[in-house]
């Protein structure tokens, strides 16, 4: 064998949770091979990693193998005339949307950040600003390859190995190791994107305008003031956006040029981006982020209407680089809802309202709005999601565990899910709470046949599935 394995130490995205691993480089599919013979030698664990940003323990295997997919990254098929690209699992949306860009395309569904790999993204089911009638990334996935424990390489799309197709995306890297992925990217005609951002004063007032806007906007998403109180609670800034029509961008060989997406190394031009984790940390505490997210809303009360590139728009937490590092040492972590429409509202009234009174409240909000989709793992409904991100301290771990705890019960009983990639305190119990019995049932099924021997585990598999 002609691998080399390393032993290191791992985080989440968060920082909030670490796992010492033997780390293994993989390059190509018979590396894979191979490291699976090799778990199966010393009767170690498997699971895959990209670049590890999961804010989860879903890429994370404590005392076992973790597959590094990030030199899997090559792009082996682009066809410009039809939109449609073949890559390998360690290419990232930053390679792809690159490569794709100056011909007229964009990625169809993006997270925050440009950083993820496509392997990634699949086993997570990323949703972006859009999913509301884009839906997943999944979606537009029209065939991909993976290895599974077993040996064998298998072909999946919708109407081939239709099963594993819907439980393997979104299924957290538990049934096989994505090899190569198919899929259709969207037609655009500029390097520009047309934002309209307004206040809303209240969360009835946010909600209500993600439903009602949404479906005169290719992107919606909205921030979410979380130390808001009373009157006020729930209020925050829309920002909705549309792709320029054909013939709307009068310099469009401009704007399409890959220099024209480069977000800027400094701020104003002067200070390095790289600097600012640091100088945020100080207002990484209640007062701050209140005087912060008071700033922010009275600066939104005007109405904005501007064009800026597809990638300012779309890639916010690259914008300052390790801007999660400003939480401190105990990192944070990040804890999505996604709830029903119609229960939505009372539900996040009462969440906010419970952080405030524990003296835990988030630090950022952001809202999207949602739609159903087939995947068996799926966390979407017919509603929004609100995303809060929680400083993570020594003192205040226990404490917010509890909340968070608390937090799971209000969501499950508004009829809500959640997001495997995101919530690092979800329980087993609210797990299948939400998943239901018939759907753990049918992913068992598949793992015993797709991982007889149960070589692919994570901390993720073991706190949750290893015990449903």
């Amino acid at each position: 064998m002609n691998l080399t394995t390393r032993f290191a130490q791992l985080e989440n995205f968060g920082h909030s949770l670490k796992a010492t691993c033997y780390r293994i480089k993989i390059e190509k599919t018979e590396d894979l091979h191979e490291a699976f013979q090799l778990a199966k030698k010393y009767g170690l664990t498997v699971t895959a990693r990209g670049t590890g940003i999961s804010y989860n323990d879903v890429s994370l295997n404590g005392g076992g193998i973790v597959l590094d997919m990030s030199g899997m990254n090559h792009i082996l098929d682009w066809d410009p005339a039809s939109g449609v690209v073949r890559c390998e699992a360690g290419v990232t949306l930053e390679d792809l949307w690159k490569r794709v860009e100056p011909d007229g395309w964009w990625v169809p569904v993006v997270s925050g950040t440009m950083k993820t790999t496509l392997g990634g993204c699949l086993a997570a089911n990323i949703h972006g600003k859009n999913n509301f009638h884009a839906g997943t990334i999944g979606e537009h996935v029209t065939e991909f390859t993976a290895l599974l424990p077993t040996g064998a390489l298998v072909t999946c799309s919708p109407k081939k190995n239709a099963d594993l197709f819907y439980a393997m995306i979104g299924g957290l890297g538990m049934l096989g190791v994505f090899t190569t992925i198919t899929l259709k990217m969207k037609r655009i005609h500029s390097g520009l994107i047309a934002v309209d951002a307004w206040h809303v004063p209240t969360l009835r007032r946010h909600l209500s305008d993600l439903l009602e806007h949404a479906p005169h906007y290719d992107y919606i998403v909205g921030w979410l003031d979380t130390l808001a109180k009373g009157t006020t609670l729930g209020r925050g800034q829309i920002h909705a956006a549309n792709n320029l029509k054909e013939g709307e961008d009068p310099h469009v060989r401009e704007t399409m040029k890959l220099s024209y997406q480069h977000l800027p190394d400094r701020l104003f031009g002067v200070m390095p981006k790289s600097l600012l984790h640091y100088l945020m940390k100080p207002f990484l505490n209640n007062a701050g982020v209140r005087l912060i997210n008071t700033a922010k809303y009275l600066a939104s009360l005007r109405r904005h209407t501007f064009r800026e590139s597809h990638a300012e728009f779309h890639f916010l937490l690259d914008y300052i680089p390790d801007w999660e590092r400003s939480f401190g040492r105990g990192g944070l972590i990040q804890y999505q809802s996604f709830l029903p429409k119609e229960t939505a509202e009372d539900a996040w009234r009462e969440m906010i309202q419970l952080s405030h009174q524990r003296g835990l409240p988030s630090y950022l909000g952001v809202t999207k709005r949602h739609r159903p989709d087939n995947f068996l793992l799926t966390h979407a409904v017919d509603g929004f999601s609100l995303a809060m991100d929680f400083k993570v301290t020594d003192k205040n771990r226990a404490p917010l565990r509890a909340l968070l705890q608390e937090f799971d019960r209000i969501v499950l009983n508004a009829g809500g899910r959640f997001y495997f990639a995101k919530n690092s305190e979800t329980s087993a119990e609210t797990a299948r709470a939400f998943l239901g019995e018939e759907t753990i049932a049918k992913f068992k099924k598949l793992k015993k046949r797709c991982d007889p021997h149960g070589l692919l585990e994570s901390d993720l598999y073991r706190r949750i599935f290893l015990v449903l």
